[in-house]
């Protein structure tokens, strides 16, 4: 086998490790001013603030944009490029919607081009993007590792911009950061970092150099997520979890994911639902197919949760989601939609490199099934 392994940005791991932000971005040269790209719920409690004036300090003028929620919209990303003019770095802090919009930012604002410009990779994007720090507080996404980056376009479909300019040139994980993400919130990203590993390690792209980083993932998240989950202050385990996310974002970005997030892309072009909630409630839908077909990679990603062989994973799965609270239902948004909405969603192009990277063929029939799975779960979450 022959393979590649993507760049890799720098990586700063500790508890505390966020307290040498100031002095990382004046290391930069010629950053004169930049913009913070935050969760809104870390603005309002004052973080924004405190992070500005420290930035300040070091003489880096520095402006906030926090007015986002959910997962990056087209309009959210229009109002950042325009608090970052004149800017020559960009900070995303907080979820993978805060780092997706600053990395977007940081490579539109360089062109002057509208983010569609360079969305499903209809245009290259400017080989001297700003500068990127990317500092996740919760561990999910991966996204400060990856070359990929979400969006709703103007129709609300999610649309993608890939390539490696996106990515950060530092990446500061603090366990810290992530204590006071709340239990459920907790559970959902957890999965969704495990189910990145994964599938990065089991489908068809997967290779042994993305396994590397995708089965130490698995470890970590199998090990520590319960305790993430019911003891928040735990440094140990967020810490675990935290680099098993940032783990299994390289992981996807060599190799990327497979049906579960099929689904999940599939639901979110319904109706809004937390990434890793749907990620979850599809890979629960679909491991079943999936593990019979027993190849190598599976029992291998298997061995690394502890597990005999890939047999044993669904009803592992489904434990693991049980032992972290994670209720199998859909918001009531989804309500007035059906199994055949939900299926022509997971059949569309945006979809389609998902469906063709799984390791098992899937037809149209197994589509069905798998919607119709989805869709006759409780909505009212």
């Amino acid at each position: 086998m022959t393979f590649s392994i993507s760049s890799i940005p720098e990586i700063r791991f500790g508890d505390g490790v966020f307290s040498g932000l100031a002095s990382a971005a004046a290391s930069f040269d010629g950053v004169k001013r930049a913009v913070l790209v935050i969760d809104g719920f870390l603005a309002q409690s004052g973080f924004a603030e405190k992070v500005r004036r420290e930035l300040e300090g070091a003489g880096i003028e520095t402006a906030v944009f926090s007015d986002f929620s959910g997962e990056p919209k087209l309009a959210h990303l229009h109002a950042a490029l325009e608090i970052a003019k004149g800017a020559q770095l960009v900070i995303g802090i907080g979820g993978g919607s805060a780092l997706d919009i600053a990395k977007i930012v940081a490579c539109s604002a360089a062109s002057g081009e509208d983010p569609m410009h360079y969305a499903l990779a209809a245009n290259p994007l400017p080989k001297n993007p700003l500068k990127k720090i990317m500092i996740p507080t919760t561990a999910g996404t991966g996204s400060e590792t990856s070359a990929t980056n979400i969006f709703a376009g103007p129709e609300g479909k999610k649309l993608w911009i890939w390539g490696a300019e996106t990515k950060a040139d530092l990446v500061l994980l603090d366990p810290a950061l992530t204590t006071t993400l709340p239990a459920n919130l907790t559970a959902w990203c957890g999965m969704d970092a495990f189910i990145h590993a994964f599938e990065a390690a089991t489908n068809r792209n997967a290779h042994r150099g993305a396994q590397f980083y995708a089965h130490e993932a698995l470890r970590l998240i199998t090990r520590s997520l319960e305790t993430a989950v019911k003891e928040p202050s735990n440094l140990d385990a967020r810490g675990d979890v935290l680099l098993g996310s940032c783990f299994a974002g390289i992981a996807i970005d060599n190799c990327g994911t497979a049906i579960a997030h099929n689904v999940s892309h599939a639901l979110a072009g319904l109706a809004p639902v937390h990434h890793g909630l749907a990620t979850a409630l599809g890979f629960e839908a679909t491991l079943a197919w999936l593990v019979e077909e027993d190849t190598a990679d599976l029992n291998a990603a298997a061995k690394a949760c502890g597990l005999e062989n890939a047999a044993a994973l669904p009803a592992f799965v489904s434990d693991l989601m049980d032992r972290c609270g994670i209720v199998r239902a859909l918001p009531a948004a989804f309500a007035p939609f059906t199994a055949a909405d939900l299926a022509n969603e997971m059949r569309a192009p945006e979809n389609h490199p998902m469906r063709r990277s799984t390791i098992r063929e899937i037809s149209d029939a197994d589509i069905d099934q798998f919607a119709a799975i989805v869709m006759a779960l409780p909505k009212g979450l």
